[in-house]
């Protein structure tokens, strides 16, 4: 059963993935017929095509590595002058190349080409794409905040300790001798829901135990909720070493009051911009690792020949979003909060996608956006200065750097691959 959990996990991962490809391509598709540019593919995935279907002027389909997707958009650049295939050194072989492969899109188009649109029209073109995953991503966190909720501590009791347990000690249960603890010596019990605390009423745990830790050896009243109605118990919090971790990261220590009983904890619904509030608070933490990028990746490969342990924190590939999945569908836990934790993952997902494909280089959607922005303000200081207008940029020219971005990115698949099979991170103590 646990296995087929795992497979289940993956397989909604993938099926996730899928979707959040095939929407993000529809965010390029949609403005681009919109703006009467003609798209001649669609298709979802890399490598052979499994299934393909002519609707018009666009073939759809699907194709067997589900790792990606494109769209054939009419005329991505300005036709290719006609010197160029003169040249045979290998970089301007692969520019010629480019350029042939984008002129067959222009004579089958004619007018209707993306470079002849207005800058703002290409622009929003190449960033629908991104657009569409952070949509989907708001959704998705919406759904999970504002419609299943996250787990938050009660002011309802669930366990009450016997005893206070011998500092420093290793001692896991009660012995004789041992002292009550202050909640069962005042008669706390599993059930009860604290109303108030030292006179001060309290709607969350937080609230509760902020007040008791405050009053290590006073005595104060806490009133508690019990069969319906309302009753005042006497308790004396003892003092207690409490270890945390502070803002630099490091161990820190303080003196607290203590009494000895655990909250329940439930799922709460969130308002509705809580979603959006967390997928921009991811974009900024994705943002962070993709800056951050170089040294993840040296810290990564370190990891994967020392088997030092990977950063939870790091980025991970496909496979190892994959696995977390499946990991997550087998655990023992209630079916919600596995369900809880997969939108997350798909969420956190398309964050990924979108804040990566808006770096400024191609064959990224961010590196067209810089190449329209540029023809843009081309154009711009033209008209200021009264010149003619420019020629459209010729972005095949960057082929060479588009080629050694294209290697990096294998690379860095790779790494991340072999990473997430040989040393996968560990966010359950596996």
């Amino acid at each position: 059963m646990t296995a087929l959990a795992f497979l289940i996990g993956v397989l909604v991962m993938l099926v996730g993935l899928a979707v959040s490809i095939a929407l993000h391509e529809l965010g390029h598709i949609l403005p681009a017929k919109a703006f009467g540019v003609r798209v001649g593919q669609y298709m979802i995935g890399f490598g052979p095509t499994l299934w393909s279907k002519q609707i018009g002027e666009t073939e759809y389909g699907v194709k067997a590595l589900p790792l990606g997707g494109f769209i054939s958009i009419a005329g991505m650049y300005p036709p290719s002058p006609e010197t160029e295939g003169r040249k045979k050194r290998i970089w301007s072989t692969l520019v010629q190349d480019a350029r042939l492969a984008n002129d067959e899109t222009i004579t089958e188009a004619g007018d209707r080409t993306l470079y002849r649109q207005a800058t703002w029209k290409r622009v929003v073109v190449m960033l629908g794409g991104p657009f569409m995953n952070l949509v989907l991503a708001v959704l998705t966190f919406s759904v999970l905040f504002s419609g299943i909720g996250v787990q938050q501590l009660t002011t309802t009791v669930a366990t009450v300790s016997e005893c206070v347990l011998p500092a420093g000690s290793t001692q896991t249960e009660c012995e004789p001798g041992d002292p009550a603890s202050p909640a069962a010596a005042a008669g706390l019990a599993p059930g009860d829901t604290i109303v108030a605390v030292d006179g001060t009423t309290v709607s969350t745990f937080d609230e509760a135990s902020s007040i008791i830790r405050a009053h290590p050896g006073d005595t104060i009243d806490v009133v508690v909720e019990r069969d319906g109605g309302e009753q005042t118990l006497r308790v004396t919090p003892v003092l207690a070493t409490n270890t945390y971790t502070d803002d630099t990261g490091e161990q820190a220590t303080d003196e607290v009051g203590f009494v000895g009983f655990g909250p329940t904890s439930e799922r709460v619904r969130q308002p509705l911009w809580t979603g959006t509030e967390q997928a921009l608070d991811n974009t900024a933490a994705v943002a962070g690792i993709i800056v951050e990028l170089p040294v993840r990746l040296y810290d990564t490969a370190v990891d994967l020949f020392t088997g030092g342990e990977r950063d939870a924190d790091g980025p991970i590939s496909v496979i190892g979003v994959g696995r977390i999945a499946g990991e997550v569908a087998a655990i023992e836990a209630p079916v919600i909060d596995r369900v809880a934790v997969m939108l997350s993952l798909i969420g956190s997902l398309n964050i990924a996608l979108m804040v990566f494909n808006l770096i400024p280089l191609l064959p990224l959607d961010g590196g067209h956006v810089a190449v329209a922005l540029w023809d843009g303000i081309k154009r711009a200081f033209a008209k200021l200065t009264g010149r003619a207008a420019p020629k459209p940029a010729d972005a095949t020219r960057l082929v060479p750097l588009t080629l050694v971005v294209v290697v990096l990115m294998i690379g860095m698949g790779a790494l991340l691959f072999a990473a997430d099979i040989f040393n996968p991170v560990d966010l359950f103590g596996g």
